[in-house]
C-alpha cells in the first residue's frame, strides 16, 4: 500500500484529533468522579481531587503544545489531503 499525499493527509488529520478528543474525554470522567461521586474538589493544574475548592484553569492554558501543536498537525493534514486531491493522478 502505497502512502500518497491524500492518505497521509487523512491520518494527520483524524489522529491528533481523536488523542485530543481522548485526552479530553478521560479527564472528564476523573472529573466527574471527584465532584460527583467523592464530593470533593478538582484541582486542575495538579489533576487530582481535594477537600478546598480550586480555579478552573482551561485545558488551553495548562497544555498549550499538546492543543495548539495537535490543531496545528490537522490543519497540515487537510491541507495535505486538499492537495491530493487536486493534484491529477496518472
Amino acid at each position: 500500500m502505497k502512502l500518497t499525499s491524500t492518505r497521509l493527509g487523512l491520518i494527520l488529520l483524524v489522529v491528533p484529533i481523536v488523542v485530543l478528543l481522548t485526552l479530553f474525554f478521560v479527564e472528564l470522567g476523573d472529573i466527574r468522579q471527584c465532584e460527583l461521586v467523592d464530593q470533593g474538589h478538582w484541582n486542575y493544574l495538579a489533576g487530582h481531587c481535594g477537600d478546598t475548592p480550586s480555579p478552573f484553569v482551561p485545558w488551553i492554558v495548562r497544555s498549550p503544545w499538546l492543543v495548539n501543536g495537535g490543531l496545528l498537525v490537522s490543519v497540515v493534514g487537510l491541507g495535505l489531503c486538499m492537495l491530493g486531491l487536486y493534484r491529477r493522478r496518472g
